[in-house]
């Protein structure tokens, strides 16, 4: 294939989610063509997996202006900039709209299955930059079929791979035995078949970020409701609790953000929930009557619990990327001139330095991972930064370098990022930031260094 020919390919995204979509949108600005391949039934489909989770970020901060821009001549109007959309409310009011304007630029049930270089595997060299990438995709039918692309955005995210409940980050002896006792989503305690699920049981709550701060809040308030009677968190942390443990509270730029961590900090202290401390789980057995006991790495062996709900974070599925050569961090299995910028021993959401193209790179010209896929394992990441990460790539790949190297961006600062929650939705008079998104400047990374590294959080997506 000349050349010439593979100017004329599509340019494929792999996730029709936020960063995924607002791609797509900074493509067409562009004058490329964008080509969607989403896994899911519908476009924004992991979002809608936790559509009752409210965001921490509100509205000014999770749509993308050159989204924006593609959706004004339809009539949409963009929410309050104040307010805070749940999971739901992104997706159907943002998402879904974004996704009617794109229309067959999109492609659902699409399910990548192999990226490589049109007959390269990886380990050849000859003449291979010049080769298009070619996809492998299977659909919901059962059909397969070859998509050639000239450049190609992984913006799948991490939402398929979370985290398991074992110390190591390997599965606990006996997790997935245990598999109709866990789950490693918030669950939807609105859900009457959930709720039921939980009410008046014992459960165990595995995580630190602002997924788990979720859950405590969410049992506690059921522990309060009538038919609620009995129910009790169990919170496991890996680490011990200090002044960090929940977060930002008061002074995190987010406010929302802060109030998921004195939520959780007030199930504990009102006794709606123990927490276990220094406990890194090894195995989980069942008792006698089918419950389930946690048992640490040091021996300790907890009492036993109905439910555990595993928030450890997630990871990136890189199983399809085998025949790309990719520059990945050997800890966050992020890109690496990014992985120091992210590190969650070093960063929270407003340190992190602002990047784009260059940081995204990888040794095969023409991948990138972006969005939540591209921050690997760590926990910090925000919408914003994906739709400044995508403006960044896209100019790139439309030959204008020097828009593609305006890397501008401020992010809110303190607290445990990563995670979307549940929270009263502030009166943002009475906040600094009246909720309007900041004005656009450099960050500068911050020096201050956890004694360990933080729990990744499992929030809901990127669009925390």
């Amino acid at each position: 294939m000349s050349e010439s020919t593979t100017a004329e390919l599509p340019v494929v995204v792999i996730g029709a989610g936020p960063a995924g979509l607002a791609a797509a949108a900074h493509l067409i600005d562009r004058g490329l063509e964008p080509l969607v391949l989403e896994a899911g039934p519908a476009a924004g489909a992991a979002v809608r997996e936790w559509s009752h989770v409210r965001l921490f970020s509100p509205w000014g901060e999770v749509t993308d202006p050159a989204a924006e821009k593609l959706l004004a001549p339809t009539g949409w109007v963009k929410p309050d900039a104040a307010t805070y959309p749940s999971g739901g409310d992104w997706a159907e009011q943002y998402l879904q709209p974004l996704a009617d304007v794109l229309g067959d630029k999109i492609r659902v049930g699409a399910t990548v299955t192999g990226v490589s270089r049109t007959g390269r595997d990886r380990i050849v060299d000859a003449d291979r930059e010049a080769q298009p990438f070619v996809l492998h995709v299977e659909y919901a039918d059962g059909r397969e079929e070859r998509i050639f692309a000239r450049t190609v955005l992984d913006a799948s995210g991490t939402w398929t791979t979370p985290s398991p409940a074992g110390g190591s980050g390997l599965p606990a002896l006996g997790e997935r035995a245990a598999a109709d006792r866990i789950t490693y989503r918030v669950p939807d305690l609105k859900d009457p078949a959930v709720r039921i699920r939980y009410a008046g049981k014992r459960s165990a709550v595995i995580g630190s970020g602002a997924s788990a701060f979720t859950a405590l809040a969410y049992l506690a308030d059921l522990a309060k409701s009538d038919d609620g009677a009995g129910t009790h968190g169990v919170w496991v942390l890996r680490r011990g609790i200090n002044g960090s443990t929940f977060g930002g509270g008061e002074a995190d730029q987010l406010p929302a953000r802060g109030a998921l961590g004195l939520a959780a900090k007030a199930a504990v202290d009102q006794g709606y929930a123990d927490a276990v401390t220094g406990f890194r789980t090894e195995a989980i057995e069942r008792d006698g009557d089918g419950r389930l006991v946690l048992v640490a790495e040091d021996g300790r062996r907890l009492d036993p619990v109905d439910e555990v709900i595993v928030l450890t974070g997630f990871r990136p599925d890189l199983t399809f990327l085998s025949e790309i050569r990719l520059g990945l961090d050997e800890r966050l299995q992020a890109p690496v001139d990014l992985a120091p910028l992210i590190d969650p021993n070093r960063h929270s959401c407003g340190t992190v330095y602002p990047h784009g193209h260059r940081e995204l790179s990888h040794p095969e010209q023409g991948i990138y991972l972006v969005g939540m896929k591209s921050y690997g394992r760590a926990p910090t990441f925000l919408a914003m930064t994906g739709y400044e990460q995508v403006r960044s790539v896209v100019a790139a790949i439309a030959g204008d370098i020097e828009a593609a190297d305006r890397v501008e961006l401020t992010l809110p600062e303190t607290g445990v990022c990563g995670g979307a929650g549940l929270f009263n939705t502030p009166d943002t008079s009475e906040t600094s930031g009246g909720g309007c998104a900041p004005a656009p400047a450099l960050v500068q990374i911050g020096t201050a260094a956890a004694t360990e590294p933080a729990e990744a959080s499992s929030g809901g997506c990127c669009g925390s």
